[in-house]
C-alpha cells in the first residue's frame, strides 16, 4: 500500500520495518540486529516522532559508515545479581542496544518482580516511549533514561556540561491503553528555536541562554547559547540524576566525556542507558490493575477543560492516538528519506 499525502507518502508498518530492516542491512547490520534498530525506528514515526524515527538513517547511517558506530556489534550481557544486569553495547547502534538492555531487565523482572538493567557502550537510542509501549504490553511498569551530547549549561553556568538527556516512565494498562511519559530535560527542542529565527519570531527568554549564559529572546542568541532545562534548577537537578543513572552507573561517558555526534562522527560515544522494570503481574490480578488504571484515566478526563477544544488528556494519550491512525491509514513518511532507505537497502545482501 502506497499513497500520497502532499509532499509524503503513505506505507504500512509492514513495509516500513522491512524497508528499514534492510537498510540496516545494507549498512552491514545482521538481519536479527537491523530489525531490531527497525522496530524501534518504525514505532518512532507510528507515534508521530518523526525526528526519531526512520528519518535517522541518515545520521546513523554517516556514523556506521565513517565506522564512529560498530555495524557488527558482539552485544553482551552479564547477571551480576538476580536483578540486576550488565549490559555491553559493543558502540553498536543505539536502539540495537536499547533492545538487548530492554529484554535483560523484562528478563531479570520476569523471575524476581524488578529487573534492573544498565547499558554502556551505545549510541543514540530514538525515543523512550517505543520501549515503555513494548514493556507494558508485555505487563511491566518501566522507568528509563539515556544520557547524551552537552547542549545544556550547569544552573548559573556559561558552557555546555550536561545533556539533554530524556526520561521516561510507562505503565501497563490490560485493559486499554497504557500510560506512556517521554520527555527530555530542555524546555524545548532546539528545532523549535530554529523555526522561530526562520519565522523572524523572539522567543521566551525561559527557552535558552545567550553563549555568555545570560537568558535571551533572540533565537540566533539562543543558537549559539544553550538550552534551559526543565523547572530551572529543579530540572538541572533532575538532568543531572538522569545522567549519574545513565552514565555514572552504567560505567558509560557521562557529561562531557561523551563525545559529540557532530563533532567527532568517527569516535565512539560510549552513551549509558537505565531501564528499570518492575512486573506488575506480582502486585495483583490484571482485572486488579485494569479497574485502578481505568479509574485513574477517568478521574482525570471527567474534569471540565478550561478550553472546551482541549479536554483533558493522560500522558501517551496523543501519540497513541496517531499510532492507531497511522495503522488504520498508513504511515506518512518523506520522499527523501524513504530514498535514502531504498539507496541503503539496494546494498543488502537480503
Amino acid at each position: 500500500m502506497t499513497a500520497q499525502v502532499q509532499d509524503k507518502h503513505l506505507y504500512t508498518e509492514a513495509e516500513l520495518t522491512d524497508l528499514g530492516t534492510r537498510a540496516f542491512m545494507g549498512l552491514g547490520l545482521p538481519e536479527a540486529d537491523a530489525a531490531d534498530v527497525a522496530r524501534i525506528l518504525v514505532l518512532a514515526d507510528l507515534f508521530g516522532l518523526s525526528t526519531h524515527g526512520l528519518s535517522r538513517i541518515e545520521s546513523y547511517g554517516d556514523r556506521l559508515q565513517v565506522q564512529g558506530i560498530n555495524a557488527r556489534a558482539r552485544v553482551s550481557t552479564q547477571a551480576v545479581a538476580p536483578a540486576l544486569r550488565l549490559v555491553d553495547g559493543d558502540n553498536g547502534v543505539g536502539p540495537l542496544v536499547g533492545m538487548h538492555a530492554l529484554r535483560a531487565a523484562m528478563e531479570a523482572a520476569e523471575s524476581c518482580g524488578v529487573g534492573v538493567a544498565f547499558a554502556r557502550g551505545s549510541n543514540h537510542f530514538g525515543p523512550i516511549s517505543p520501549y515503555g509501549l513494548i514493556a507494558a504490553q508485555a505487563g511491566y511498569a518501566s522507568i528509563i533514561g539515556s544520557n547524551a551530547t552537552t547542549t545544556i549549561a550547569p544552573w548559573g553556568g556559561s558552557d555546555a556540561r550536561l545533556g539533554n538527556s530524556p526520561l521516561g516512565f510507562g505503565v501497563p494498562n490490560p485493559d486499554g491503553d497504557p500510560f506512556l511519559l517521554d520527555m527530555a530535560m530542555s524546555v524545548v527542542a532546539r528545532a523549535k528555536i530554529r523555526n522561530a529565527l526562520k519565522a523572524g519570531q523572539s522567543i521566551p527568554d525561559t527557552w535558552a541562554t545567550d553563549a555568555g549564559g545570560r537568558p535571551t529572546t533572540d533565537p540566533k542568541a539562543a543558537l549559539d547559547g544553550f538550552l534551559l532545562p526543565i523547572g530551572g534548577h529543579k530540572g538541572y537537578g533532575l538532568a543531572l540524576l538522569v545522567d549519574m543513572f545513565s552514565g555514572v552507573l552504567a560505567n558509560a561517558a557521562y557529561l562531557t566525556h561523551v563525545k559529540s555526534w557532530v563533532d567527532a562522527p568517527d569516535e565512539p560515544q560510549n552513551l549509558g542507558h537505565f531501564f528499570i522494570l518492575i512486573d506488575t503481574r506480582k502486585l495483583g490480578s490484571t482485572q486488579w490493575l485494569a479497574q485502578r488504571m481505568n479509574d485513574f484515566a477517568a478521574i482525570l478526563h471527567d474534569s471540565p477543560p478550561a478550553d472546551p477544544a482541549r479536554p483533558v488528556i493522560v500522558p501517551g494519550e496523543i501519540e497513541l492516538a496517531k499510532m492507531a491512525r497511522q495503522r488504520r491509514e498508513g504511515i506518512a513518511l518523506d520522499a527523501a528519506t524513504v530514498a535514502l532507505l531504498r539507496q541503503h537497502a539496494a546494498k543488502s545482501p537480503a
